[in-house]
């Protein structure tokens, strides 16, 4: 029985039928598991069979386009490639190791040479019967495939058939095979479509019946798995969740204690604070002030802001209300009374201040809370502003809101880091004005903003221009008639940090002295340091280490130490350290890091790059100078040695040569020296000279700038009353 006019019968197209649901199924299985490589091997299957089954259901056709001879050579084409397939899929699939050779070389051999075989006679005997006589060469190959599938079967399971899975699997196998192995003889006796796509059909559907079931049963493990998996870790996360739920309950319990004793240290601290202003305020009231007073009484100043600020900034963070805002305050007149004092400071810095200030300005805060913000985002803008820079305060009304802001065309903060630096502890490197902080101003500054509803904004960009303008926008008040405003603050009028004028200067050259170079961004330390060591050495100073090597390239002589902080802006005490290790001129200078951050981590660190110690901060400073009078004296001892040890190597050298070493004390040479009065400095100069060394080779030889050089020569140049080196050596030798 045919279908729609075709040669394809109707038990033929119940197969495609199946095959091609089967294939759309594992299409869409396939495109739910695309890691899942079976189902990729089962697609083609399947596909391999349609393929069959169509072309062998359809063809030949006198009906189709072709001839007889073309439509048949598909026909068979179609049932040759099929049972190629056969021992690569059942390879993979199964995983018989026996069958690699002929899943990828085999069935080239033995299938697809003997097609062209049959198709060549086909063509040339025009004979269907004669071509089929040569599919005795498939035949026997199909049968020793049975054969490699029994034995790879029996290696697969050691030998074992006892189990059910290698019955099924053996079946199966054999079954699929043996009507691929009967198709020359069901073709040669033509006993019909319908038995023909039965037999190889039912076999290969087998085949894949079997295969999906261990298929099915591998995705029940691995979904048992999966469960099992997902109640075990329940089971953990139940588990870490209590322990993390107990973890976190300690940690709050411990940071709450740290907390406490933080703030009773804190507000303990306070109190002898407190004592030492006093008292330091009334001595200097009766006695007068002095450069070293001012100093203590700022640094003093600088430790209870710093104090006041870690007390109200843990009590802020526990939620403990810092300000009451249950005034009216006149901001203007608070603003306006503290603007004399930023006006001195900002004449100070060079700083140009324009102030624009509304009057009648109320608010309901507490004028303390008013203070702390103008004093913090003010005094950050003079920070922040260069010499000769420009400031700008204003403070007006809009709508129902109040306006404080603060503009100055200083570095600019880039939009990055404009929500961080409300984070507390958070700072930005900025330039050497000796006003480190501990980062709590601003953050501070927000928590008060908000206890007020308010609200701050930050415009700046360096990307597009230089300047930061801050905008601090508040709910306005409107006066009633019971109101009573508050015009001041209670709180100490004195800025947080004190802008002194530090005289600091370098100092004078004085050949018999040793020479030290300090590398620090504190003015007030630097000062202290310059004082201290003044007396006995040649002092120079640099604010960071970017100064510092400008510094060491102006100086008249190479220093024979260098003391210097680590973390300063610009270039840190060890990127310095580094540029100067590299450098031959300067990589012989000793260095000490005189810092607060001495971990054992910046330590190793710092003597890798060639710092010999490290004294912390805060120190005494007979120890420091003790130490550096001891590296000094060592210094000096070896130098000493290697000058006696390149001497008499000197002389060993020149009496293995047979060269005369006693010299003639009454050579010209040493007589006009002497006539000359030369220092040993200048005699040093003055030998090399005539040896043609140039200046900067002599600079190098003695370890001196090629300035210092060019000194000593002219002053030598006066002695002996000539104007070039030509004449002086003439005047030497003569």
């Amino acid at each position: 029985m045919l279908v729609f006019g075709t040669q394809m019968h109707i038990i033929t197209f119940f197969f495609v039928s199946v095959e091609v649901v089967i294939l759309f199924y594992l299409i869409i299985f396939r495109l739910a598991r695309p890691d899942d490589r079976t189902v990729f091997l089962n697609i083609a299957l399947i596909f391999l069979l349609l393929t069959y089954n169509i072309s062998g259901g359809l063809l030949p056709d006198p009906n189709l386009p072709g001839s007889f001879f073309l439509q048949v050579s598909i026909a068979y084409a179609t049932g040759f490639i099929t049972p190629c397939y056969f021992p690569y899929y059942v390879y993979k699939a199964f995983g018989l190791a026996r069958l690699k050779y002929h899943a990828y070389k085999g069935v080239f051999l033995f299938l697809i040479i003997p097609y062209f075989l049959f198709v060549a006679a086909f063509a040339m005997s025009d004979d269907l019967k004669v071509a089929q006589n040569l599919l005795i060469l498939p035949v026997l190959y199909s049968s020793w495939l049975i054969i490699l599938v029994f034995r790879s079967i029996r290696d697969k399971y050691n030998n074992n058939f006892s189990s059910m899975e290698s019955k099924q699997e053996l079946t199966v196998l054999l079954l699929s095979l043996a009507p691929w192995i009967s198709l020359p003889v069901i073709s040669f006796l033509d006993i019909g479509q319908a038995i023909e796509a039965s037999a190889t059909n039912i076999g290969f559907l087998l085949l894949f019946s079997l295969q999906v079931k261990q298929n099915i049963q591998q995705i029940r493990i691995d979904h048992e798995r999966l469960l099992e998996s997902e109640s075990r870790l329940r089971t953990w996360n139940t588990n870490l969740q209590d322990e993390v739920n107990k973890r976190t309950v300690e940690l709050e319990k411990a940071h709450q204690i740290r907390s406490s004793y933080f703030i009773n240290l804190v507000h303990e601290t306070k109190t002898p604070l407190t004592l030492i202003q006093n008292y330091l305020g009334e001595y200097i009231n009766k006695h007068g002030s002095a450069e070293e007073l001012d100093i203590v009484k700022g640094s003093v100043d600088k430790l209870t802001t710093d104090v006041i600020n870690l007390f109200d900034i843990e009590r802020f963070s526990k939620g403990i209300d810092v300000y009451r805002h249950n005034k009216v305050s006149d901001f203007s007149k608070i603003l306006e009374s503290r603007l004399p004092l930023f006006e001195y400071y900002c004449s100070k810095q060079n700083i140009k201040l324009i102030t624009s200030i509304e009057e009648n300005i109320y608010l309901k805060a507490d004028p303390n809370a008013i203070n702390r913000i103008t004093n913090n985002i003010i005094e950050n803008a003079i920070k922040f502003t260069d010499e000769g820079g420009e400031i700008t305060i204003s403070l007006f009304r809009k709508n129902l809101n109040i306006i404080f802001s603060v503009q100055d065309n200083g570095v600019g903060i880039p939009p990055s880091l404009q929500k961080k630096i409300f984070e507390p502890y958070y700072q930005i490197g900025h330039k050497n004005t000796s006003l480190q902080g501990m980062g709590l101003g601003l953050p501070i500054v927000k928590k008060v903003v908000d206890s007020l509803a308010g609200e701050i904004v930050i415009e700046s960009n360096p990307d597009y221009g230089s300047g930061t303008k801050v905008l601090i926008i508040l709910t306005k008040h409107d006066l009633k008639a019971e109101d009573i405003p508050v015009q001041s603050s209670t709180e100490a009028s004195n800025p947080n940090y004190q802008f002194a004028d530090y005289a600091i200067e370098d100092s004078a050259y004085l050949p018999e002295r040793r020479s030290i170079l300090l590398v620090e961004d504190n003015k007030a330390m630097l000062q202290f340091l310059c004082n201290k060591f003044r007396g006995k050495f040649n002092v120079y100073y640099a604010l960071n280490g970017a100064d510092a090597l400008k510094k060491l390239q102006e100086l008249p002589v190479i220093p024979d130490l260098i003391l210097s902080d680590i973390m300063m802006d610009k270039m840190d005490g060890f990127s310095f350290a580094k540029a100067i290790s590299e450098q031959t001129s300067y990589n012989h200078i000793p260095i000490v890091f005189l810092t607060a951050k001495s971990t054992p981590t910046d330590r190793l660190k710092g003597l890798k790059l060639g710092a010999i110690d490290f004294v912390s901060k805060p120190f005494s400073f007979e120890e420091l100078n003790l130490k550096i009078e001891t590296i000094l004296l060592n210094i000096s001892k070896q130098q000493t040695a290697i000058l006696n040890s390149s001497i008499q190597s000197l002389k060993t050298l020149k009496s293995l040569n047979n060269e005369n070493l006693t010299v003639n004390s009454d050579s010209k040479f040493d007589r006009n020296i002497r006539l000359l009065s030369l220092t040993n400095r200048e005699i040093e100069i003055a030998k090399l000279i005539v040896k043609g060394k140039t200046y900067r080779e002599i600079a190098n030889e003695l370890f001196i700038s090629e300035k210092t050089v060019t000194k000593h020569i002219q002053n030598m140049f006066e002695k002996a009353d000539v104007s070039n080196k030509v004449g002086f050596i003439n005047k030497l030798m003569q």
